[in-house]
């Protein structure tokens, strides 16, 4: 690995020491903060990866990042895409009027196992399953719980 020397501009250097003093960051944005404000300061690579308790190529790929893309890009992750969504929006709409609706005869209620059995049947939901099904009405009663459900008080009141 090559040696990179570093120089900050004051303004980055700033907010890079606000970054470390107030806390209130995730450890690893702090952590890739400390090792630009070492490397600014003229430590090398060993030194620093010694001192903060990390391995020596975390601060080789730090200091490339900032010099490659800034300090944004040095201190923050990039967001990461995660897996796309396999049931549209009108499908999990379905789901729900199901959960919503009546359950079938001699059931008191639905559960989970019997809306899926029951969205197999339908046309573009034949590899829907329970946990799809599970997931699908925890987000939306969490979804409920935040802001679309007023909470009345029932408390007695003296």
């Amino acid at each position: 690995m090559k040696r990179i020397e570093l120089k900050l501009a004051p303004k980055n250097e700033s907010e890079l020491k606000s970054v470390v003093g107030k806390g209130k960051k995730a450890v690893r944005e702090v952590t890739r903060a400390q090792i630009l404000l070492l490397a600014h300061s003229g430590k090398k690579n060993d030194e620093i990866a010694e001192t903060l308790h990390i391995n020596r190529d975390t601060v080789f790929r730090v200091k490339k990042r900032f010099i490659e893309g800034g300090l944004n890009k040095a201190i923050h992750d990039a967001p990461r895409p995660g897996q796309p969504s396999k049931y549209s929006e009108k499908a999990k709409a379905e789901v729900i009027a199901l959960a919503c609706s009546s359950p079938p005869e001699g059931r008191k209620r639905w559960t989970v196992r019997l809306i899926a059995e029951e969205l197999k049947k339908r046309p573009g939901l034949e590899g829907i399953n329970r946990e799809v099904v599970r997931v699908i009405l925890k987000k939306r009663y969490k979804a409920m719980e935040e802001k679309d459900v007023v909470h009345t008080d029932n408390r007695r009141r003296i």
